[in-house]
């Protein structure tokens, strides 16, 4: 009794360890960087995304979000979601080539966003704020990493700018990285494909059934000749033969 007592009780302990090791880390600084909401997106199409700030300072608030887009994947149409209490900028640069949207060339594509806060809107302590982007058509890349600078109200910048590198880890000041997959293939590409495989199995049908027709044709002319064959043989056992 002794022993299964001291096992429970060493369970529990285990336990407790891992739910304050899951705690403490949710609650560590390494989760509250400037992310980018939802992580994953698909190449060509249109996105809704949310960059969420949380506020890491004890006596000072968010008054400014700025988000630069990647350089080397423009995107042609950038939308913002209205924001209470925060005013919206956005800037500009030439892209060469141009960014074909819905058949038109666009030599030009949004830079930079910028949200300042008016009034007491601003990331108090304690507190997120989610500020939403619609954007696309998405870049044929496999990432989009958003450098972003949080500025405070006593004049501290967090930069998030930091790029993820492949099989290291996570760095100080990670910039909000969003992944791009490639599309899957449409409907209306594989539609043909199907259509030819149901005429090839159509002439294929009708194949075999010329052949079926064919084989019992002869089997029906095989029969027909064999019967007649045996009634010519009977009848000539029946004939009397003629005396000579």
């Amino acid at each position: 009794m002794t022993r299964l007592r001291r096992t429970a009780s060493a369970a529990a302990a285990l336990a407790l360890t891992a739910v304050a090791t899951a705690v403490l880390g949710f609650a560590g600084p390494a989760s509250a960087h400037v992310t980018v909401n939802p992580k994953e997106a698909t190449q060509g199409g249109y996105a809704r995304v949310a960059f969420r700030v949380p506020n890491e300072s004890d006596t000072a608030s968010t008054t400014k979000l700025e988000v630069v887009l990647p350089e080397h994947a423009p995107v042609g149409s950038v939308s913002t979601i209205p924001v209470p209490g925060w005013t919206v900028a956005t800037e500009k640069r030439k892209v060469e080539p141009p960014i074909e949207v819905h058949g038109s060339q666009l030599t030009e594509a949004v830079s930079k966003i910028t949200w300042t806060a008016t009034g007491d809107a601003a990331v108090k302590p304690g507190q997120f704020q989610e500020f939403g982007v619609s954007m696309g058509p998405l870049p044929k890349v496999d990432t989009m990493v958003f450098k972003t600078l949080q500025t405070y109200s006593d004049g501290n910048v967090s930069r998030w700018i930091d790029e993820p590198q492949p099989g290291g880890e996570e760095p100080e000041k990670p910039a909000p990285v969003l992944t791009l997959t490639a599309a899957a293939p449409s409907a209306s590409a594989a539609a043909p494909s199907a259509v030819a495989i149901a005429d090839k199995d159509d002439d294929d049908d009708e194949g075999d059934g010329a052949a079926i027709g064919l084989g019992v044709a002869g089997l029906v002319a095989g029969l027909a000749g064999l019967v007649l064959g045996g009634l010519a043989f009977a009848r000539t056992r029946r004939e009397p033969v003629a005396k000579s």
